[in-house]
């Protein structure tokens, strides 16, 4: 026979909290690798410029832009959360995503230089996400409570 725990104890907290930590983690991986699929892997032809004949791509500019953007709106939306730390679970899923497209069509093995390459700056970028997220609402908090305190009345004049 199973019990379950009153309402506001410490065990239904805690189990509360690690299903909202999980669904965050959730979001933030599949959001970042959905970004790769989404946005990237699905378009790995190159371009050939009929006038100059040089080859460009696979990825055109907006696809770039547009996977960037959702990154970044990740990497915002999670780290304004109380689960904030479960935005650094953005660099890994979306380089697992892209070596997994990079490994499927490289016969060199450099796409392990890549997923490096890859998980480098997708950790420098949102570790800068999160640092001015955290600034940004310290700035704000502070800002709020020096603006809820009462101005001092200025002395009596005699």
């Amino acid at each position: 026979m199973t019990t379950t725990p009153p309402v506001g104890s410490a065990e239904t907290d805690r189990s509360s909290t690690r299903r909202h930590v999980l669904a965050w983690s959730l979001f933030v991986i599949l959001g970042s690798a959905g970004a790769w699929f989404g946005w990237m892997a699905w378009d790995q032809e190159y371009q050939v410029d009929p006038v100059t004949g040089m080859e460009h791509g696979p990825y055109e500019a907006w696809q770039v832009i547009g996977c960037g953007i959702t990154l970044l709106l990740i990497a915002l939306w999670t780290s304004r959360s109380r689960w904030w730390l479960t935005v650094l679970l953005l660099p890994p899923s979306f380089t697992v995503a892209w070596s997994l497209t990079a490994a499927a069509e490289d016969s060199t093995g450099l796409w392990l230089v890549g997923a490096m390459l890859v998980g480098i700056g997708s950790t420098l970028g949102t570790v800068v996400v999160l640092g001015i997220t955290r600034l940004t609402q310290v700035i704000w908090r502070q800002r709020r409570s020096a603006a809820a305190q009462p101005e001092p009345l200025p002395p009596p004049r005699l």
